[in-house]
């Protein structure tokens, strides 16, 4: 049997702060399979965020690990799990995270460019025009809007193709239409690209539309709420 695409195998993470020891997230332990769409849910500093960020390998955990596609990104260094991030993950931050002095085609055209692509300009153009950015290839953040920004991110997450997109709270900074147009177009490429899709929301509408329900309460993982058909 195949391993999952994504295996978060006893996570616990441990900080320390004036109070003491603080443990964020406690023996968390799940796995998805290609193609599945998983939100994680709970109340604000329950640990959703530190535990997306475990999953791309941009934060290390105190005890257990994470396998992406059978790779343990604990058991390899920092170069290298840059280098799984670049040919296996995209990632959506709430806040963007656009670079200001790149312009929309160069911003979606960088992580093409990082892999030494050839045809990076005409791959991130066609993505830009599939977000419906088609005309704003030439235009600086500072001009876009809110909703324009975050579907440039999202071209830009999606133009390598990744086997896993991770979201961060990807509609908690757009108006409700904008954010109901943000999420058809992710679920949109996630079924077209066959991607697994993993995001953190509080919008109970937008985690139902998905396959898994992982609600963290305190740090802790509660049984997964499996999604009944419609």
């Amino acid at each position: 049997m195949a391993d999952p695409i994504i295996a978060v195998q006893h996570v616990t993470k441990q900080v320390h702060d004036t109070s003491g020891l603080l443990t964020i997230l406690h023996d968390i332990d799940f796995s998805l399979e290609a193609r599945e769409s998983a939100a994680i849910v709970g109340a604000s500093g329950s640990g959703k965020s530190t535990l997306l960020s475990i999953i791309a390998g941009l934060d290390t955990p105190s005890a257990g690990t994470v396998r992406l596609g059978g790779t343990d990104l604990f058991a390899i260094d920092e170069d290298e799990r840059a280098a799984v991030r670049a040919a296996r993950l995209g990632f959506v931050f709430q806040s963007f995270q656009l670079l200001a002095n790149l312009n929309a085609l160069e911003n979606v055209m960088l992580p093409l460019e990082l892999q030494g692509r050839a045809d990076a300009r005409a791959q991130a153009t066609e993505m830009l025009k599939r977000v419906g950015l088609g005309e704003r290839l030439s235009h600086y953040p500072r001009v876009l809007s809110g909703g324009e920004q975050q579907r440039v991110a999202l071209a830009r997450a999606f133009v390598v193709r990744p086997a896993v997109l991770l979201a961060d709270e990807p509609t908690g900074s757009l108006d409700f239409a904008t954010g109901e147009r943000v999420m058809q177009l992710m679920f949109d490429l996630n079924r077209e690209a066959g991607t697994t899709l993993v995001l953190v929301t509080h919008d109970r509408a937008i985690a139902a539309r998905c396959d898994r329900q992982l609600r963290i309460e305190a740090g802790r993982l509660e049984l997964p709420v499996p999604v009944p058909a419609l």
